[in-house]
Parts: C-alpha cells; structure tokens; sequence
C-alpha cells in the first residue's frame, strides 16, 4: 500500500505540475491526481467531487493533500475532506521542488510525507545573492 497525493490548486496549476513531475520522474511512483478548481465554481459541489478522487486515491495509507495557497478555495476544500471521512494531511504552498520531494520518498507514512512535502517546498526556495 501507499500514500496517495491529491494536488488541490488553482485551474491550470495541478496538471501542469504532475506533467513536470513526469518529466523528471516518467514513472511516479505514487498515485497522483489534481482537482483544478475552477473560478466562481460552487465550494460545495467541488467538495463532493474532490471527495470521490480523495477516496478513489486512499488505498489504505490516507491521502496527502497539496495545496497551491493557503486560505484560497482550493486549499479550504482539501482541509474540509477530513470532514467527510477521507483520512488525510494537507500541506499548502506547493511548488515543484515539493510534489517532487514526496515523490522521491514514497514509501514513507502520510505523517513524514506531510513533513517531507513542507521541507521540500521550503528548500526549494533559493534567493540569488548576485
């Protein structure tokens, strides 16, 4: 069994970063899928339907939850899953460098991806001291 990994973002964000993720890595070794939540949709129904992919992705493990902003819909969808029965974690902020992180260290828990996902975003992150 394993994790899986639901990316909750923005429209446009969540696939285009699972087509990254598989450039680097062409066979993910979790199950990853995205909820792209569109403009003006209805919180409510987009809780429903993300509930069915976060329950499709749960194969035992729970879901880890990767969300793009903190506060934003998206975000407030995946946090209310747990609500709804889904066992999960959910980490916002998601960059590149964080979904692939996760990816690179798929057989751990759901508790040390959560920190590997928070760890990874951050490190990610470099300022040029040009």
């Amino acid at each position: 069994m394993s994790v899986g990994v639901l990316l909750m973002t923005h429209e446009a964000v969540g696939k285009a970063l699972i087509s990254a993720a598989r450039h680097v890595i062409p066979s993910l070794p979790l199950t990853v899928d995205a909820v792209e939540v569109p403009a003006n949709s209805d919180p409510d129904i987009m809780r429903t339907l993300t509930a069915k992919h976060a329950r499709d992705l749960d194969q035992g493990d729970g879901v880890l939850v990767l969300a793009d902003l903190y506060g934003a819909t998206p975000c407030n969808i995946g946090l209310s899953l747990g609500e709804l029965g889904v066992h999960l974690r959910c980490v916002s902020g998601l960059n590149l460098p964080m979904l692939l992180r996760v990816l690179n260290y798929s057989e751990k828990t759901l508790p040390e991806l959560a920190e590997i996902a928070a760890t990874g975003g951050r490190g990610g992150i470099f300022i040029d001291h040009a």
